[in-house]
């Protein structure tokens, strides 16, 4: 085996051996592989990744080298424009194929896209893939032969389009790095971790890398999975997979995880589970969604997919912004949502839900806002799921929920945390609150509140504004932007009249 016409496979979020159909072509021709990845931050659509998201690379790339060394190759680690390495690369190994699984997200694009001219330019065969979808967004389109942009039938299409499969193998053995300069910057060099430790809360709930993706997804499957149709929306319950930080990362492929749960459905003759994975899977089409709609809309990543949106009366209140970030409120589950994320770098989706409204709605932030906090605090910070959810929320994006709708955070936490241990265990202030009051504690009586060693105001704050009358402005808010939306309608309607007369 000479390195006359070396495999050069790029890697992104796709830090896995098992079900990479751009590693396994590479494999396939058997020639020498170098297996590279590209530090590139501003390569992202929304600037420097947020210091969670940098912990759990600099993990995940350490466990992708440790797997790499096991089967016979490394990583390469390379800092920079992913172009101008290639061509540096392709002076020494001119006759190399390079591969890489195809990205959703605007700015991955465009570098796929002239990293595509650049190679053709060069005579460099270039093998794209979709291994972080399901499917090729390109071929999921309306009758009318445009995107779609609610999730039911783009849902119907996909079931229709998609056909799963058993997942790629990971290869046990690969081909050997190509002799010659294959310097590679160590991963300390790309200084992902912070100076000052804070990561306890991370390094107790997660494991990065694709062997804690599939002790996670086992994990999932053993029983919470069982549970997830009629508990998914519990967070002080332990019954969704955790799986979005693996699957952002590429750490598991969602084509395997579709598999995987595909086939414990089929093994079961239980209802209640069957229909438990059917929830499953749909949710997994939201991924999937979100994904598509970033592909089609890549605006989007800034401003509403509603553009009407743009002139909706927003408020830009910083220490407002600064109270719902730190988990101040005073509206307790929103709180210990806040304080979730901040600790584990996660927030349980029927939270996040909660936590969005409250800032969109009560507060009257901007959802770009609170999108930009995620992006700076999860560690699944994925852009398309951000955009898909914070606009789904703020009621300007595809399929989204009405503005008119707003969750109200005492009677959300009284349905979904009905014994309040989600809020004992993330605002430890409140745990000796009886569960009739933990929700509101301010509506307690002030005896009770003694006994709790609760000073509203001082232990735990008195709440930032009352919901009721934060509902009623919001709604006067929109009410107010639907008129000035007509009026400025129907004065451009009276143009175009005049206009078509003349």
């Amino acid at each position: 085996m000479t390195s006359s016409s070396p495999s050069i496979v790029l890697f992104q979020n796709d830090l896995r051996l098992a079900d990479n159909p751009a590693l396994s072509a590479a494999v396939r021709r058997k020639q020498p592989l170098m297996c590279l990845y590209v530090w590139n931050p501003k390569a992202t659509g929304y600037g420097m990744p947020g210091a969670a998201s940098r912990w759990w690379l600099h993990h995940s790339l350490q466990s992708f080298s440790g797997q790499l060394k096991a089967a016979g190759n490394d990583l390469t680690i390379r800092m920079g424009k992913i172009i101008e390495i290639l061509s540096n690369l392709l002076r020494e190994f001119p006759k190399s194929h390079v591969f890489w699984n195809q990205s959703c997200e605007p700015d991955g694009q465009e570098i796929e896209r002239d990293l595509l001219t650049f190679l053709t330019a060069e005579k460099v065969e270039a093998h794209g893939f979709h291994g972080n979808t399901l499917v090729d967004p390109s071929t999921i389109l309306t009758q009318a032969h445009s995107p779609y942009r609610v999730f039911t039938p783009f849902w119907k299409r996909l079931q229709s389009t998609f056909r799963s499969s058993p997942p790629l193998p990971a290869p046990r053995k690969l081909p050997p790095q190509p002799s010659g300069t294959l310097n590679s910057v160590p991963l300390d060099s790309l200084q992902l971790l912070p100076e000052i430790d804070w990561t306890q809360g991370l390094r107790e709930s997660w494991t990065p890398g694709e062997q804690g993706a599939q002790t996670a997804l086992r994990k999932f499957l053993r029983n919470p999975a069982k549970f997830y149709a009629m508990d998914r929306d519990r967070p002080d319950l332990p019954h969704t997979s955790r799986m979005s930080p693996h699957l952002h990362f590429g750490e598991m492929s969602p084509g395997k995880l579709w598999y995987a749960i595909q086939q414990a459905k089929q093994k079961t003759r239980n209802v209640r589970d069957r229909k438990s994975y059917e929830t499953y899977l749909r949710q997994i089409a939201w991924r999937e969604f979100a994904r598509y709609l970033l592909f089609y809309f890549p605006y989007t990543v800034h401003e509403p997919l509603s553009t009407d949106y743009q002139a909706f009366p927003w408020r830009n209140e910083t220490d407002s912004l600064r109270t719902w970030e730190q988990g101040l409120t005073g509206f307790p589950i929103v709180d210990a949502g806040m304080r979730e994320l901040w600790h584990t770098g996660w927030m349980h989706n029927r939270v996040r839900m909660i936590t969005a409204s409250f800032l969109t709605k009560d507060l009257l932030l901007p959802w770009q806002k609170g999108a930009t906090w995620f992006w700076d605090t999860l560690v699944d910070a994925d852009l398309a799921n951000n955009t898909l959810g914070w606009q789904w929320v703020a009621g300007c994006g595809a399929d989204a929920s009405p503005f008119f709708r707003i969750f109200n955070p005492i009677t959300q936490g009284m349905k979904f945390d009905p014994d309040g241990r989600y809020i004992r265990k993330w605002v430890p202030e409140l745990a000796d609150v009886p569960s009739p009051w933990i929700h509101q504690p301010w509506e307690a009586p002030p005896d009770l509140l003694a006994e709790a060693n609760i000073s509203l105001g001082k232990t735990y704050p008195q709440p930032m504004i009352a919901h009721a009358a934060a509902r009623n402005r919001a709604l006067l808010a929109y009410r107010q932007f639907k008129n000035a939306k007509r009026s400025t309608s129907s004065s451009s309607s009276k143009d175009q009249r005049k206009m078509t007369c003349l």
